[in-house]
């Protein structure tokens, strides 16, 4: 996006703010798809602004309000977020509403294998995201003052739901494992009920990590946080352990041992230490769950771009990998 139509008004907001005294520079930074994200340079002070993107948006969607929110009340507690300077809902000055926060200066992986790392690097990155993510499922959102932040309770029933429905909705042939998953699913929801704040999108290209000694400083894109079961946000991040690198970014078929990266059980047996209760039992359900949305969420890309409203050289592929993850979905069922 050009951003000379917004630079002058922001440089003026920046500056009524006492954010900014000389002239600024923006800079659009990679990540963060969804809701575009600049790096504002004012000489050597950096900081960051993610607006919503352009255009006509479903009403939920691209919820900036909601990132900022979530993330100033973390700012007492100890999950690493960066500091949030300001939010701003006219839409007169950058044509969106957007929010200010603190530029973190460290180190972002995209490949879960951290190529180029040491065993016990790779091993201390994992430690630290376990840490984070119970972390994250041990806050009390109650006093965060975040208990209108999502509905507690039948999280499981009510995504299986919308995402079935979104499928069928779609009218383009499903995967034969999509279509069981959708049925063995609500049969196999687990009876204990829990909430608490989910992050939503929990994955190591969604941190940033300390440029020396790999500590997490800043957990990002708080999008799709939400008050949600927990286990759902764990297994979310432990799909990577079920997907190979060539479908998906993931970690399946490595020698984790060699490479210093915990196996799926070590994983899970962290998080469980970390906050004091089993969740093996519910293992099963929890990965077909996790890979049943992904599933759902690829099929409709497929079906935009089908539609024309999305890349359409991806539709293939993307129908592709809908089918391939629903397949691994189907198998977490059968173990």
């Amino acid at each position: 996006m050009n951003t000379s139509s917004f630079h002058e008004p922001l440089s003026q907001y920046l500056k009524n703010l006492g954010l900014a005294r000389g002239p600024i520079e923006l800079s659009q930074l990679t990540g963060g798809q969804s809701n575009p994200t600049y790096k504002i340079s004012v000489g050597n002070v950096h900081y960051v602004l993610r607006k919503k993107p352009g255009g006509v948006l479903l009403p939920s969607a691209h919820a900036v309000d909601r990132e900022y929110r979530v993330m100033k009340a973390l700012a007492s507690t100890d999950v690493p977020v960066p500091q949030m300077l300001a939010y701003c809902e006219d839409e007169s000055i950058i044509g969106t509403a957007f929010f200010i926060m603190e530029y973190l200066d460290g180190r972002v992986f995209t490949d879960q294998s951290l190529p180029g790392l040491t065993a016990s690097e790779r091993q201390q990155i994992y430690e630290q995201m376990n840490h984070t993510i119970s972390a994250i499922h041990g806050l009390d959102y109650v006093s965060l003052g975040l208990e209108t932040f999502g509905k507690p309770g039948n999280y499981f029933a009510r995504q299986i739901t919308r995402w079935s429905r979104q499928v069928r909705e779609a009218n383009i042939a499903i995967p034969n494992s999509l279509i069981k998953l959708m049925d063995w699913l609500p049969e196999h929801i687990p009876s204990e009920d829990e909430a608490s704040l989910i992050h939503g999108d929990f994955r190591m290209d969604n941190l940033i990590f300390h440029k020396t000694d790999l500590s997490i400083i800043g957990v990002l894109d708080w999008e799709l946080s939400t008050i949600g079961n927990p286990l759902a946000d764990f297994a979310y991040q432990c799909m990577a352990w079920r997907i190979a690198p060539t479908l998906w970014r993931g970690i399946q078929g490595l020698d984790l041992a060699t490479l210093g990266i915990p196996s799926e059980a070590q994983y899970i047996s962290q998080y469980e230490k970390q906050i004091g209760r089993p969740i093996v039992q519910h293992w099963r359900f929890l990965m077909a769950y996790n890979l049943f949305r992904i599933s759902a969420i690829l099929h409709g890309i497929s079906k935009r771009a089908l539609d024309g409203n999305a890349n359409a050289s991806d539709a293939t592929e993307n129908g592709k990998k809908a089918g391939a993850l629903a397949d691994l979905g189907w198998a977490c069922t059968q173990d």
